[in-house]
């Protein structure tokens, strides 16, 4: 855990965030990490270890982001029988319905998911993050679906490289989280 920051703005901290992952080289496609949630190294690891945690493994219906870092999260989930919501990037407030590893690639739903105006049965959300802490707070890139949370009376968790985690995040929270996956394992948030 690092030290305290600073008070500071969140677009502030979301571009320390992704400077520290850049310089560290710590992130794939799409780059530079700037304006996505970041592709960090180790987030197939972090999908698999938020995926087995005995509050998750039960589950059979997740709604999941669109991003290039949940895109193991959405492979594995698939293949082992979750059925899957993925907002629709090009038709707002839409989700595909995904039930086969084929159609994990954001490219693919189109082919391998039916279409849904809500997401029925979903028992919790996954949703990329910029940055989150050990109390649950979540930073979102600032824009497009989830930035400010879902607001679905779902439990939301999140994926995490060891740069984007902070004992308290230094500006407000987007949403709150209430696990985070890691390469290292899952952190459940303790709300202040």
């Amino acid at each position: 855990m690092t030290s305290p920051l600073l008070p500071t703005t969140a677009g502030a901290h979301r571009t320390a965030v992704w400077d520290a992952l850049e310089r560290a080289r710590l992130c794939a496609y799409p780059l530079p990490p700037h304006g996505h949630h970041p592709n960090f190294s180790g987030a197939r690891e972090a999908a698999r270890e938020l995926l087995k945690h005995p509050h998750v493994a039960p589950l059979h219906t997740l709604i999941v982001g669109a991003d290039r870092v949940l895109l193991p999260l959405r492979k594995l989930a698939l293949e082992s029988g979750i059925t899957l919501y993925v907002p629709n990037v090009k038709k707002e407030g839409w989700y595909w319905r995904l039930t086969e590893s084929a159609g994990a690639n954001l490219s693919k739903m189109a082919a391998h998911g039916e279409p849904k105006l809500k997401p029925d049965g979903a028992q919790a959300a996954v949703l990329g993050c910029v940055a989150t802490d050990h109390t649950g707070g979540r930073l979102s890139k600032g824009f497009g679906w989830g930035a400010r949370g879902l607001h679905l009376e779902v439990p939301e968790w999140t994926l995490a490289h060891g740069l984007m985690l902070r004992g308290q995040l230094p500006c407000p929270a987007d949403s709150q989280v209430t696990l985070i996956g890691t390469p290292r394992g899952v952190i459940e948030s303790r709300p202040l």
